[in-house]
């Protein structure tokens, strides 16, 4: 029986997909179909609704993650794309960034817009050069076509860490992007509550986000 395969069908082909390619191929329709008139809380149910679990190894729901973001703190709040792909042997999201970046950041806007956050970091190893370099690259054709920034719009920024294992945790990889030593912090709080910069932030995973525009397009049932 033939398969499909949504989120490695770029390198299957040995593809590397610049904004023009992504944009052929319906990319970014679904944010164009958020920040034009879906709510927060209509992304967010259907997230919840599609089942999809983070896929750093934790497995916990990306739509409840998301649902424990506290509402009209005065604070401001941030995602993190968990790019810190440090198991041995596991290179996974490291293809989906290196092959399909816009992908990638086309999740981390809907995220934003879904959690009420206008500023986003994408967290990449030190050892990825060829992402690290991608990665920038794609943000800047992004930001210049309208996609990202701009008034009133979401910021993504990249941070490349140094290196080290325990970044893939996300509390430690919270205090590495503040410049302290990448330990983990006791929790509760969790980051969700008390996060990046002590505001509410929410850590995901370079193919949980990348999965979220295909949600949006395809629907939640499709996804289950």
């Amino acid at each position: 029986m033939k398969q499909t395969h949504f989120l490695v069908g770029p390198y299957e082909a040995g593809q590397k997909r610049d904004l023009a390619a992504y944009r052929a191929a319906g990319g970014y329709a679904s944010w164009e179909r958020v920040r034009s008139g879906l709510t927060p809380e209509a992304v967010i149910d259907e997230v919840k609704t599609a089942g999809i679990r983070g896929r750093g190894g934790a497995g916990f729901p990306a739509g409840v993650k998301w649902g424990f973001v506290p509402q009209d703190t005065g604070r401001p709040v941030y995602l993190c794309c968990n790019a810190d792909e440090s198991e041995p042997g596991t290179f996974k999201d490291r293809m989906i960034i290196e092959f399909d970046p816009h992908r990638m950041i086309e999740g981390c806007l809907i995220t934003c817009h879904a959690i009420g956050s206008r500023c986003g970091y994408i967290y990449l190893r030190r050892e990825f050069d060829e992402g690290i370099a991608i990665t920038k690259a794609a943000l800047a054709e992004a930001r210049e076509a309208g996609l990202v920034g701009g008034e009133g719009g979401v910021e993504l920024h990249v941070h490349v860490g140094g290196g080290a294992y325990i970044c893939g945790e996300e509390t430690s990889l919270l205090n590495s992007i503040e410049g302290k030593r990448p330990y983990p912090r006791n929790k509760p709080p969790f980051p969700a509550v008390e996060g990046l910069f002590g505001c509410p932030t929410i850590v995901n995973n370079v193919e949980t986000l990348s999965s979220v525009p295909l949600i949006i397009e395809k629907g939640a049932d499709w996804f289950r």
